[in-house]
């Protein structure tokens, strides 16, 4: 773990490759972290004299003052090699490559990256990449990527495959108010691969939930020992692609990763608890839900919608996930026919009417939440002339920090419900523009908080012989 440690807690970073123009990766990188306010030491590293940023320059990593913690590489792929013997010499320890044209790009660039991984074995020192994106640690203020988007601090750890998709989920992340802890760009994993990350992760005391986009596995049998051991104590939400023919060249094409069909990559995520996602919008939906919700004891669901159409929509994807709308209790029933008007229905959905203002949804929602019967509740509200989509929003909230169950909301519209939305992301309650989304994330959780079940029903022996 001590070799992983350096990249997310380096006192030092050095960029070499920095540059003074500002599109090029070089001035991105040291504009990203003086921006994240970086606490620790900053080396610009350029041939030419003179300053970048407010930093002075240094003509090689051999020439400054101090033995920098991080080295990031930014300059061409014919000189890398050559930067990295310098960081050898140095006694940098922990190096992070940026620049592309190595294994993705044939036997060429294969042979380059191979001779990389010997001269850093040879000193010691660990890589990440080439082809890489970069890293982040929240807490320390180090955002060392070219990303455009620098995440907020939370509790969430990533790992990717792909920069491009990675950054994507930044800022998507960003919009919706969701940060990270730490994050790294894996790149074409010529030294430390998704498995080293993973378990790191898995002990970060700052990562309550790791999520990843996978587009193979380097090391099989150790990454599903290692998400085993993570998996009873730390959700693993992993989007994992190029199981398919296409995409698996498509993937030896982008990183030279190896893929599985589909088949083994299910049995194999489901025998190791991990939560595995599809496709980009899954993924989505999956780490908003594990973020910000409880897990639910069980599969029983209470719908309740100001409008009969949704709420059919939900009861449908309840069933096809394997869900189940739960069965009120007698109590439950009688409580919500007296406090809602004649025409609501007031079974499993329940339907509190196009007219319901946001105290009509307070009334139902704290009925059916202290229903023993009831698991989770997804709150469904379309905008009506009267509905008040911010005013619902507040006690939606409310109710979700108050109570141990998840509580899951559906904002069905456009501009109608985005400021409703909006606060509901703003107090990390996960919100859903359709009920299919919703229900799908639900299920996500009810299939990893049953794993764990079935995990502490089993025998200690048994658990360790798996």
């Amino acid at each position: 773990m001590d070799d992983i440690e350096r990249f997310f807690t380096p006192r030092s970073i050095a960029v070499i490759g920095a540059s003074r123009n500002p599109i090029k990766l070089g001035y991105v990188l040291l504009d990203n972290l003086q921006r994240a306010r970086y606490r620790g030491e900053l080396y610009a590293v350029n041939p030419n004299p003179g300053r970048i940023l407010g930093l002075p320059t240094y003509p090689s990593v051999l020439d400054l003052p101090e033995t920098p913690d991080l080295a990031i590489l930014t300059v061409p792929a014919a000189a890398v090699r050559d930067v990295l013997r310098e960081c050898c010499q140095k006694g940098v320890r922990a190096v992070v490559v940026i620049t592309a044209g190595f294994r993705e790009t044939g036997s060429e660039g294969a042979r380059a990256e191979r001779e990389l991984v010997e001269l850093a074995r040879r000193h010691g020192v660990r890589l990440v990449g080439p082809n890489s994106v970069g890293v982040i640690n929240t807490s320390i203020g180090m955002n060392a990527t070219f990303a455009e988007t620098a995440p907020f601090q939370y509790e969430v750890g990533m790992l990717s495959q792909s920069g491009a998709i990675a950054t994507a989920i930044l800022d998507w992340a960003r919009s919706i108010n969701m940060g990270f802890s730490k994050f790294v760009s894996l790149g074409n994993m010529a030294d430390l691969n998704e498995v080293d990350f993973l378990e790191y992760l898995g002990q970060d005391p700052e990562t309550k939930i790791i999520v990843g986009y996978l587009e193979g596995i380097s090391e099989g049998r150790r990454f599903l020992d290692v998400a085993r051991r993570i998996s009873p104590v730390k959700p693993i939400i992993l989007i994992k692609v190029g199981a398919t023919a296409a995409g698996a060249q498509a993937a030896r094409s982008h990183t030279g990763a190896l893929a599985s069909t589909e088949a083994v990559v299910d049995a194999a995520f489901r025998q190791a608890g991990i939560v595995r996602a599809t496709t980009l919008a899954e993924f989505f939906d999956y780490l908003l839900c594990f973020s910000y919700a409880p897990l639910p004891e069980g599969p029983r669901v209470a719908v309740v919608t100001n409008a009969g159409g949704p709420g059919v929509m939900a009861a449908d994807a309840i069933e096809r996930t394997g869900l189940t709308l739960a069965r009120f209790s007698p109590g439950t029933a009688a409580a919500l026919e007296a406090a809602l008007p004649e025409a609501a229905a007031t079974a499993n959905p329940v339907d509190v009417l196009g007219d319901a203002a946001a105290d009509r949804y307070q009334t139902a929602l704290e009925v059916v939440v202290e229903d023993p019967n009831v698991d989770a509740v997804l709150a469904l509200l379309t905008p009506q002339r009267v509905t008040e989509p911010e005013r619902t929003a507040r006690v939606i909230s409310h109710l979700a920090r108050e109570r141990t169950k998840p509580v899951i909301a559906v904002y069905m519209g456009g501009d109608a419900v985005s400021r409703g939305r909006d606060m509901l992301d703003e107090a990390r309650v996960p919100v859903y523009a359709y009920p299919e989304r919703a229900v799908r994330a639900l299920a996500a959780m009810v299939r990893y908080s049953a794993f764990l079940r079935e995990l502490s029903a089993e025998p200690a022996a048994a658990r360790t012989a798996g």
